[in-house]
């Protein structure tokens, strides 16, 4: 098998950190060797890629965990996770920072560095057939895991972007507060999906066969394995999740999600240029300025904007509503406040 591009012994090269950054680092490094000296072990978690059939977009992310050997499937465990997960327990798993990770899809191997918070997200050259296909993943010492990957057939020309917070679950992110309620405490199964937005999704990817789902959110990558099941738990169709990382960067304090969002957009305007995307959000951050924006930029990429519109009461939560009259999009643009009104505005305009 071919090895493409591998990682040299000794090449991390770190640029000047910021002093929030090299903090973390160091809580990183005592609490990867308090878990080690426990027992735990780098393990992978994947998540959902996509890619077209020449080439692919892996995510995963390496956590120290229990070896499997030592995990407990007694009553008592079961039961806990029956009653419900609570969000916080997402945070306090150990990440493992600039760990080599073997990549092998479609008859290709590469190896490649996870980056400080133990996330990769990295393009792979691969000749695949559209559809879904997998990525086998592993750190030295860790059992293989697969990571499915949604393959872009040529001929589609339509895809989904999706907003996840107040889109297809009613989080009222925004709202400091509350965001900790919902991230860190709420059970995931008491999280409430959108009504009717589910049924609209699979009637778009039933009226457009072979389309790209991509769920865009400012949320943490520790909340993923949350995330995919939500979404599958309430039938929304499966995509990649494109999450970010919280915390400080190597030069500022905090990322930015909207630069988030805005570079994944272009991203995929590049990656593929013959995909018209429907955006679809929420007015109650910032999703119709940067659909707006993206629309103008290229508006050849966009087939549609449609935008949920909170109620009075999530809006209040959301901190305020945005005005879709003031961006001027030149695209087509839908909205309604849950997703059955949504379907007839899109089918008024061709898209359903």
């Amino acid at each position: 098998m071919p090895v493409s591009s591998p990682v040299p012994a000794g090449s991390r090269q770190r640029p000047a950190r910021h002093g929030a950054a090299r903090l973390e680092d160091w809580i990183h490094d005592v609490r990867e060797r308090w878990a080690r000296r426990r027992g735990h072990v780098p393990t992978v978690v994947p998540y959902t890629g996509y890619g077209s059939t020449e080439w692919v977009r892996v995510f995963c992310r390496v956590l120290l965990a229990k070896p499997a050997s030592a995990e407990t499937t007694s009553k008592r465990r079961r039961r806990r996770r029956e009653q419900g997960i609570r969000g916080w327990r997402s945070f306090t798993s150990v990440p493992v920072g600039e760990v080599r990770v073997s990549i092998e899809v479609g008859g290709e191997r590469i190896e490649v560095l996870a980056d400080r918070g133990g996330v990769v997200d990295t393009r792979v050259p691969a000749r695949l057939e559209p559809g879904w296909n997998r990525a086998v993943l592993q750190v030295e010492g860790s059992e293989p895991v697969e990571a499915p990957i949604w393959v872009v057939a040529p001929d589609v020309h339509f895809g989904i972007v999706s907003d996840i917070d107040d889109t297809v679950m009613v989080t009222a992110l925004p709202r400091p507060f509350v965001a900790f309620w919902n991230t860190f405490v709420l059970d995931e199964h008491a999280r409430s999906p959108t009504p009717g937005m589910a049924v609209l999704y699979e009637r778009l990817v039933r009226r457009h066969p072979g389309a790209p789902v991509v769920y865009l959110s400012t949320g943490a990558w520790n909340v993923a394995p949350t995330l995919t099941r939500f979404l599958s738990r309430n039938l929304y169709p499966s995509g990649p999740i494109l999450l970010t990382d919280w915390g400080p960067t190597h030069d500022r304090w905090f990322r930015s999600g909207r630069e988030h969002k805005s570079d994944n957009l272009r991203r995929l305007a590049e990656e593929f240029p013959d995909v018209r995307w429907l955006l679809i959000g929420d007015d109650g951050q910032h999703d119709e300025e940067l659909y707006a924006a993206f629309a103008a930029e290229h508006p050849e990429r966009v087939a549609a904007i449609a935008i949920r519109e909170l109620s009075a009461g999530e809006a209040v939560l959301a901190g305020g509503r945005t005005k879709a009259e003031q961006h001027g999009a030149d695209v087509p643009w839908v909205s309604a406040s849950d997703g059955a009104t949504l379907a007839d505005r899109l089918n008024d305009i061709g898209m359903l």
